[in-house]
């Protein structure tokens, strides 16, 4: 069995890739920020309602399960429940002479969080092959 069958590790691998790329995406933006008219890029998450709908649409033949209160004292269904705004386009709020909207801070700011997100997932992925190796009583 190898670790390409456990959607767990799919998952987390395809997240890393998506933060390779971004990384690249952003050391770009950092690169061309003296460049004349460039504009920043960025790349978009994954889309989480996009993913789920896909997985419930692959679950053919499951019959779907409806959430109702039986009391008024329950919880409330959780399309009851305010899930908050989106987010609005955001916009860039610094732009050089030559027409560069590259902003360094923003950019460092960008490459710091992927940083960030990147080790998460290295360590969560270390974290579940160690629970594998524990389960099989190969050790740590």
């Amino acid at each position: 069995m190898t670790t390409e069958n456990l959607a767990l590790f799919r998952g987390i691998g395809a997240k890393m890739d998506y933060l390779n790329q971004r990384q690249r995406v952003i050391a770009q933006n950092i690169s061309n920020s003296d460049t004349p008219g460039y504009q920043a890029q960025d790349m978009t998450g994954a889309d989480f309602k996009t993913a789920l709908k896909d997985i419930i649409r692959d679950t053919k033949g499951v019959k779907a399960v409806s959430v109702e209160g039986t009391n008024s004292a329950h919880i409330p269904a959780p399309n009851a429940v305010n899930t908050g705004r989106e987010k609005e386009a955001k916009d860039t709020y610094e732009v050089a002479p030559s027409g560069n909207a590259v902003v360094m801070e923003e950019q460092l700011i960008n490459s710091g969080q992927n940083l960030m997100d990147y080790n998460m997932m290295a360590n969560l992925l270390q974290k579940n092959v160690g629970f594998i190796k524990t389960s099989l009583g190969t050790g740590n």
